[in-house]
Formats: C-alpha cells, sequence, structure tokens
C-alpha cells in the first residue's frame, strides 16, 4: 500500500489520528519473552463477545498461565459487534486505553495504518511462519507487524440433518444440489415461517461470496485510487444466484445474520450459510438469551446439525487479531499475554470449539476434529475483502448491506444496486 494513501486516511480520519498521536512505530517494540514483574498491575483487554459466549474457557486458561507467569492480574471487557468501532475510536482519543484490543480482521487495516498498535516482533509468536494470510496480512504495513493472528472462522453450509433425512436428501456435493435441496425442503415443509434456506438479506459475506464465486471482485486499486467493481458483469451475475436463494428464506430480509444460529436452533430453517462454530452454537444457546455468559441448554436442533463446504462458492475468511496498543500502560505485559493467548495450547482449544486455527499448519488438527472438516476444507477456497485503509468504513457505514438488501427485498435491481454501492465505495475509499 502506497504511503500516501495511508497518510490521507490518517488526515481524513481526524479522531482516529488524535488518538493515535503517539505514533508506535517510534516506541520501543514490546519484548513478548520479557521477564516481567507484574504484581500489583492489572492488564486491561477488550475482546468481542464471541469469546464470552462461544469459548470463554480459552480466555481463562490464557489469563491463569499469564498470571502464573508474571503475576498480574488480567480484566477483559466484552464488546458487541454493533457499536464496537464507535467506542474504539472514543476510547483511542482518550487516555484510559486497553492494553490489548481484539478487532475483526476487516477493521484492523485502518487502525494498523493509523499507528494505533505498537510495532510486534513477529518472530515471538508461536506458528508466526504459518499465519493465515487472511488474518496476518490486516497486521502487516511497509514489512514490519502491528498485531498477532488470533482466530478464524470460515463460512460453510449447515443443515439439518433429520430434515433432509426425512426429504431424502444427500448432503450437496453441487451448487445445483443446494439449489435442488432448497426447492425440495420447501415443497416438502409448507407450515409456519419454514425457510428451506434460511438467508437473511444483510448477511454481506455470504452477499460477497455468491457475488466473487464466478471470478469477480469487489474494489481494486488503480493507481492511487480505490475502484468499486461489483457492477462488473460476474458479480451480477453471482449476485443474481444469491437473490434466488433468498427466495427461500421467510425471515426478515432486512436482517443480518448475527442471530442466525439462534434462528436455526428453532428447527425452522433447513440450511444456512455460517461460521462453522455457529452448527454448535445452534445446538447449544445461552438459557439466558439476553447473557451469553448464562448456562448453556441444548436446543430443539441438538444432534441434529451437519456442516460441509459450501460447493462452488468461496468462503470469506473471516476472524480477528489481536493487538497491544500504542497507548498501553502495560505493553510488554500486554505483548507476553498476547503470546500466551495465541498460542499452540490457546488454539487447539479453540478448535475443540469449532473455531479454525491462526495458522495453517494446524489446520489439519482442525480438520480432524469431528465437526470442523467442512470449515477446514472451506477454508482452502476463500476470499478476503479489499486491503484498503478505509474499508472498515465502508463496513460501518454499511454499503454492501445496503446494496444486498435492497436487492433481496426488490426496491432496486442487481444492475443499480451494484452501481450505486461502487459510488459509495469509491466516495468511501476516496475521501
Amino acid at each position: 500500500m502506497k504511503r500516501k494513501i495511508a497518510l490521507a486516511a490518517a488526515l481524513t480520519a481526524t479522531l482516529l489520528a488524535a488518538a493515535c498521536g503517539n505514533d508506535s512505530s517510534n516506541s520501543a517494540t514490546p519484548n513478548a519473552n520479557a521477564s516481567v514483574d507484574g504484581k500489583g498491575k492489572t492488564l486491561k483487554v477488550w475482546l468481542m463477545v464471541d469469546a464470552q459466549s462461544g469459548w470463554k474457557n480459552v480466555v481463562d486458561q490464557a489469563n491463569e498461565r499469564f498470571t502464573q507467569a508474571t503475576g498480574a492480574q488480567v480484566q477483559i471487557d466484552y464488546q458487541q459487534w454493533g457499536d464496537h468501532l464507535a467506542k474504539v475510536d472514543a476510547t483511542l482519543a482518550g487516555s484510559d486505553v486497553p492494553d490489548v484490543m481484539e478487532l475483526g480482521n476487516t477493521e484492523m487495516p485502518k487502525y494498523v495504518f493509523n499507528n494505533a498498535f505498537h510495532e510486534l516482533d513477529k518472530t515471538q509468536y508461536e506458528n508466526s511462519a504459518n499465519w493465515l494470510t487472511g488474518l496476518s496480512a490486516p497486521c502487516e504495513f511497509e514489512g514490519k507487524t502491528y498485531c498477532v493472528p488470533y482466530y478464524a472462522g470460515a463460512r460453510v453450509l449447515i443443515y439439518n440433518t433429520d430434515l433432509f433425512k426425512k426429504a431424502g436428501l444427500q448432503p450437496p456435493k453441487t451448487y445445483a444440489d443446494v439449489v435442488t435441496a432448497a426447492k425440495t425442503l420447501k415443497e416438502k415443509n409448507t407450515g409456519g415461517k419454514f425457510s428451506a434456506f434460511y438467508a437473511p438479506g444483510a448477511h454481506q459475506y455470504m452477499g460477497l461470496a455468491w457475488a466473487v464465486a464466478g471470478g469477480g471482485t469487489i474494489a481494486k486499486q488503480d493507481g492511487d485510487k480505490w475502484v468499486g467493481t461489483l457492477s462488473d458483469p460476474k458479480v451480477q451475475e453471482g449476485l443474481t444466484k444469491w437473490k434466488e436463494i433468498t427466495t427461500f428464506s421467510s425471515g426478515d430480509k432486512t436482517k443480518n445474520e448475527v442471530d442466525q444460529s439462534a434462528v436455526f436452533a428453532q428447527g425452522q430453517s433447513g440450511m444456512m450459510y455460517g461460521a462453522g462454530w455457529e452448527a454448535g452454537s445452534a445446538q447449544e444457546q445461552p438459557k439466558d438469551p439476553n447473557n451469553p455468559a448464562s448456562e448453556k441448554v441444548k436446543t430443539k436442533v441438538a444432534g441434529k446439525v451437519a456442516t460441509v463446504a459450501m460447493p462452488e462458492i468461496p468462503s470469506f475468511l473471516g476472524g480477528s487479531d489481536v493487538g497491544v496498543t500504542a497507548k498501553a500502560k502495560n505493553p510488554e505485559l500486554a505483548a507476553q499475554w498476547v503470546k500466551i493467548f495465541t498460542d499452540t495450547k490457546s488454539q487447539e482449544l479453540l478448535i475443540d470449539k469449532g473455531a479454525l486455527p491462526n495458522a495453517t499448519n494446524l489446520l489439519d488438527k482442525a480438520a480432524a476434529k469431528e465437526g470442523n472438516e467442512a470449515s477446514a476444507q472451506a477454508a482452502k477456497n476463500s476470499f478476503f475483502v479489499p486491503m484498503a485503509p478505509k474499508w472498515a468504513e465502508v463496513e460501518s457505514a454499511n454499503v454492501i448491506q445496503q446494496m444486498l438488501v435492497s436487492i433481496a427485498t426488490d426496491k432496486a435491481t442487481v444492475a443499480d444496486a451494484t452501481k450505486k454501492a461502487d459510488d459509495q465505495i469509491n466516495t468511501i475509499l476516496n475521501g
């Protein structure tokens, strides 16, 4: 990425620029191998709510090992995906900043380019030679590393085995099989609010997967500018196929996918496109829907859910990275916690919870875990969003979601919706 593009992003993102006035490139690189006496200190860590609801044991064991090694305590603050970026910007602009922060891999480039994180020595972190590119690329700028891959989630086809068996269906091996299965399930389940293929309209990573399946792209760099490419005929063809799939969903086409595992848990959906770990989440939900940390209970679909890699559709390799903030009060303690939290032991526990590890050399272990085979296979045919400095702003503005919803609800044709989205992308990325 050209330096002037990054500088332009810093100038326009005034709040973030203020937040990161102390350029991390001018600070000492925290040593994750240092022997640090942390007695009496408390490390502040921001993680997303997935860790609380999906794999709190991974967090707990990392905290325990960290405290044993350093004497320091750990304070975890769990954040919600819906409003966390506004909170991140406001917090980074102040003086009370967490030592460690998790961001989604599509969000990280903006903050890396604007010096929100300390530079790290990647050789100090396990499996760094084999980190998944979709997670590590957002952490890197001009040959330096500013965050560490945490976990990945490949999207797969999740299906109700009981409904498939009753309908005489086999797991789909081709995309045509998926469409046929949806038609068959719709014919055999006509009552209530049944969805042969549950597909919330604002599920951007589902829509984008179909969009790029035929060889299209989302946006590309042309010299010093970025150009939206959703109007490409290849993309429009893919989105037309995506719209067909949404007709098999009886759900609200203006919703996103945040609660789709809870919807699937009700037993009224034949298939859905989701992260591999959502297959497990659909079978065990918090007893209190308003408290992700509450006791897990079996759902109506427990023991009736399976996954396969979505045939002929690439999987969005989502996930998160963790970094030591530039304003961290305890940077070396933070680096050591990140090292423990992302090491092989922690990664193997994440695999047990249905998440993908952060490195290719651990994918075989993921594939060997029952229920993880589809995710590991899907990760081999994946795509990622454009590595533009301001792509996080495209996501914050809900450009893709609005495009998809307008198509799914027939408020715009595929051609008109993609043209509008391209115009918005061009304005944001080059603003």
